[in-house]
């Protein structure tokens, strides 16, 4: 059983797995969608006993993280994952940590980057493309078809399905997104414990219909979303690192990103991982991961 923490910002709870807290350096690691910050469990391991201090929050929405008030827009809104990153590394005082993200984490950590100059030393992107966040970009029918989910939770019976099924609709992405036999039902089972908090719906549906300008966004977060649209050349050292069999987002979606980037910038395509690098090939990941940090 996980031990977690909490981080009490203005809106938010966050709820956060710490290792090694006198470690030289600082790593925060982001989870995505459908997952929990346990999925950081073994890349957190080795990032220790490279001496790192190792934090891992619950986005917003996914249990335990709660909101601290009942009138706060539950917003899934991509400006407010990044928001929250920055409330969160200033309650804890996190000066430049290496900022490594997952899918929904990778878009927080990039998005922290893009509000905020020097926030992270080092900026870590698993399976998501860069510059991937607009309403109206071109998208490719494979990609598009890749993304029958966010097309149905638009619709009521997507709606019904995020609510009232949400471990099976869960587990679909689990099956799908990755070559077969790569997880244990333990760690579905563990994953999905995130999913049970008051407001994860609310926060997953708000999240892809705002996407895809389907929803309108929470108002407090407009100065933070003319930052981040269109999306902000950043000045960090950058890290992609995407799976070659990625069924969710194809590699090719983070392929030709260079441009957005003025420091060092490497992408990775991993042969035969999918769309959860993290879990299906922790040592690898762990190891880019050092490898690019120590190069500075």
């Amino acid at each position: 059983m996980s031990t977690y923490q909490y981080a009490t910002t203005e809106q938010l709870d966050i709820a956060y797995l710490e290792w090694n807290p006198q470690g030289q350096r600082t790593a925060v690691l982001l989870h995505g969608w459908p997952d929990s910050p346990e999925c950081w469990n073994a890349v957190a391991t080795i990032l220790v006993n490279a001496g790192y201090r190792v934090l891992a929050p619950a986005l917003r929405g996914f249990a335990p993280t709660r909101f601290r008030h009942p009138s706060t827009p539950r917003s899934g809104q991509l400006a407010a994952l990044g928001r929250d990153l920055l409330e969160f590394m200033d309650v804890l005082k996190l000066h430049q940590p290496v900022l490594i993200g997952h899918d929904w984490g990778a878009r927080a950590a990039a998005n922290a980057c893009g509000l905020r100059e020097g926030a992270a030393s080092h900026l870590v992107i698993l399976s998501v493309g860069y510059a991937t966040n607009n309403p109206n970009q071109p998208l490719p029918l494979q990609q598009a078809r890749n993304y029958w989910y966010h097309w149905f939770m638009a619709t009521p019976l997507g709606e019904r399905a995020v609510r009232e099924d949400r471990e099976a609709f869960s587990r679909q992405m689990w099956d799908t997104w990755a070559p077969s036999g790569w997880y244990l039902d333990a760690d579905f089972v563990q994953a999905a414990q995130a999913f049970q908090g008051d407001d994860w719906a609310d926060i997953v549906l708000h999240s892809y219909r705002h996407r895809w300008g389907f929803a309108e966004g929470d108002p407090a977060y407009a100065e933070d979303e003319k930052r981040l649209n269109p999306a902000p050349v950043l000045n960090v050292p950058t890290l992609v690192l995407h799976g070659g069999a990625d069924t969710c987002n194809h590699p090719d979606s983070s392929k030709g990103r260079d441009a957005f980037f003025t420091e060092r910038y490497e992408r990775h395509v991993l042969d035969g991982i999918g769309h959860f690098p993290q879990r299906e090939a922790p040592q690898p990941v762990a190891e880019a991961i050092l490898h690019f940090c120590l190069a500075d």
